[in-house]
């Protein structure tokens, strides 16, 4: 039975999906905009907001979480210093899903997961 499990399984095993979400949630911070399918940035967008929530506290324990969350030190260290003081003063709300419409190939629902708001361009020396 599969009661109280929370989220998709999109036919993966728990630790694709993790780690997938992750590298998702690493690439909408690095670039600002990912397309993907609805239900992919459903998962990412939890992900997403959870790591700017942590980035706007901005305390030692929060960043140990987020590298945890995130998996990569050069994005953590811009989400604490470039990402996180764009979005100060939002309670949450840090990203928007925009539908595209179905993908040619199997009709799959497209979206295009965004942050809400601009943030400055990556630093290529912080991201190497």
């Amino acid at each position: 039975m599969r009661h109280r499990k929370s989220g998709p399984k999109l036919n993966r095993d728990s630790a694709h999906r993790s780690a997938m979400a992750a590298n998702m949630a690493i690439a909408l911070l690095e670039h600002g905009r990912i397309q993907t399918t609805a239900a992919k940035a459903k998962l990412a967008r939890q992900t997403a907001e959870r790591a700017i929530t942590l980035g706007k506290q901005g305390t030692l324990h929060a960043r140990r979480q987020a590298i945890a969350l995130l998996r990569n030190k050069p994005i953590t260290y811009r989400l604490f210093n470039e990402i996180a003081p764009v979005f100060k003063d939002i309670p949450g709300g840090y990203t928007r899903v925009i539908k595209l419409g179905p993908r040619q190939g199997d009709a799959a629902p497209m979206v295009l997961l965004e942050l809400s708001r601009p943030v400055p361009a990556a630093n290529p020396e912080v991201a190497a």
